[in-house]
Parts: structure tokens; sequence; C-alpha cells
């Protein structure tokens, strides 16, 4: 009997949790936007607002962005702004670099966050250090950007989540957002950051849409770095995430938590192509039932 009236409880929270609107600000009407059209909008709004903004990177240009993240930018702007790279991020990043210390304010875009280790050195020795390391005269204000962490089908070689490693680097701001919102107010906020930022986008959501507020359309939406987020209040569980898990959060059930923490990760190997056992090996939304159950000591 306690069993089924914990479901009944949990079927009840989860449906209040799917039903939140992730809005900040009411709106006129239901407007939506993909999380891909909100990072485009606001690259977009910000290569107007600012002639020092270029965007570079493979295939941004006239590809359109490899994840059309950037379309229809270099048609407006110009090879002068928007920039197609040849294949070598340690080349492309440096350049950028140079840029952003000579008053520029680059987007440097990386196909995929993995590819980012061959610029590495760049990004970190670099760009990451040199204000410091000049006493506050040669500020780097750029902006390193692009898919991060597991997508689909992709393997252990495009599934790597580096949000531990760059927000363990002094001198790098680090943002992971999860909606349109948080995508637009975020990346216009790293744009117009005096320091440099890696900005962790996942390819799987670039194409999911969320409702979005009047006051997020607005050319001077900002939203600060380095403040967290409360997507739902409660008074007995708190789940913290980032990227594409706060979803995966947001859709998991609970009752309250009277138990140590618990981490649900990943498995500890390198990612598998084939789906099934890639499937199991990150954290789905049954993972966080379970762990919490396991937590209230709930078969």
């Amino acid at each position: 009997m306690a069993s089924k009236a914990l479901g009944k409880l949990l079927q009840k929270q989860t449906w209040g949790i799917m039903q939140r609107k992730f809005s900040t600000t009411a709106s006129r009407a239901a407007t939506q936007m993909t999380v891909r059209d909100a990072l485009n909008s606001a690259m977009d709004e910000e290569l107007a607002r600012d002639e020092k903004v270029f965007l570079m990177g493979e295939e941004v240009a006239l590809y359109d962005g490899a994840y059309k993240v950037s379309r229809g930018l270099h048609a407006k702007y110009g090879d002068k702004r928007v920039i197609d790279t040849p294949i070598t991020e340690m080349g492309f990043a440096g350049l950028a670099v140079g840029a952003a210390m000579a008053g520029l304010k680059p987007i440097c875009e990386f196909m995929t966050f993995n590819f980012s280790m061959q610029a590495i050195d760049q990004v970190i020795n670099s760009a990451a250090k040199t204000f410091y390391m000049s006493a506050g005269t040669v500020p780097v204000p750029i902006v390193f950007r692009g898919p991060n962490g597991a997508a689909a089908g992709v393997a252990a070689q495009h599934s790597q989540c580096f949000a531990s490693w760059y927000s363990h680097c002094p001198g790098l701001k680090v943002v992971s957002p999860y909606n349109s919102e948080d995508c637009r107010g975020l990346l216009k906020s790293a744009i117009r950051d005096p320091n440099p930022v890696v900005c962790l986008e996942n390819e799987i959501m670039y194409g999911s849409p969320f409702e979005i507020s009047d006051e997020a359309l607005s050319p001077d939406f900002l939203i600060p770095i380095g403040k967290s987020k409360i997507e739902r209040e409660g008074k007995h569980v708190t789940l913290v995430s980032h990227s594409r898990y706060v979803g995966h959060c947001l859709e998991a059930a609970f009752n309250y938590l009277d138990a140590p923490v618990m981490r649900v990760t990943g498995a500890d190997v390198p990612t598998p192509y084939a789906k099934t056992l890639e499937d199991n090996t990150f954290p789905q939304v049954f993972n966080i039932v379970n762990t919490v159950k396991q937590s209230l000591k709930v078969p």
C-alpha cells in the first residue's frame, strides 16, 4: 500500500515538473525558440551591436555552420566578420586569441570541444593567463563555443565533457546553458565580457524548442555569468545539474531526501559506439529516480 501511495505521489509530482514553464516573464503568446536559433540570434545581435565582434571556425561561413548555428550570418556580415578556417584548431584558436589581445572580440567555434584539445595551449596558456601575467594590461575578450559532451552515435572521440576541465582553470569563465533563454542570455554576456569565456553547448539540444519570454527576446537581454538558476523550487530534494541533464532532472520524479549526497554520473569508460551500450553509459531519467529511491530506501 505504501508503495502504491508513493507511486501516485511521484506520478503527480512528475506531471507538475513536466508542466513547468521555463520563461522568467510572461509572454504575450506561447513564443518558442530552439536552442540553435537562440544561439544564432545572440550572435547576430552582438555582431550588429559591436563591429569588433567576429566569428571564426570550421564551416561557420559558407556552410552556415556544421550544426547550422551560424545560419545566415555570413550572408549578412560578409567574410571579414564570419570566417571559415582550415581544420587546424591550434592555428585558428591562436589567431583568435591574438585578435582578442589586439582589441577585437572573436567568437571561436570548435566543431566539437573534443577538438579543442588540439588548441589547449592557446586556450589555457595564452587566453586564460595573459590578463593576470600582464598585470591587467592585456585583456583577452574571447568566446570559445561549440558542442560539448555526449551526442548520439559519435563514440568515444566525440563524447567527452570538458566542463570540469575548463572550470578548474584560473582565468577562464565557463557557462553550460540548458534552454533557449539561458543560451541567449549567457552567450550575449560572454561576448560582452572582457575575459575569456568557454561556452559549452550540447549537440542534441540544438533542435529542442523552449518557450521564451518577451524579456529574453530583447537585444539587451543578458544573464549574469556565475549565478545559479533555480528551475523548480522545493523543500526536500536538491538536484544540481547543467546543460542537457537539467532536463533529465526536471523529468525525474522524487519525494524528499534524508540521506547523504549521492551522485548520478556516466559510466567511467570510453564512450561506446553501439547504441545499446551508449544508452547505458550516460545517466537517464530512471537513474535519477532509482538513486532517489535508494536514498529513501524505497524498493
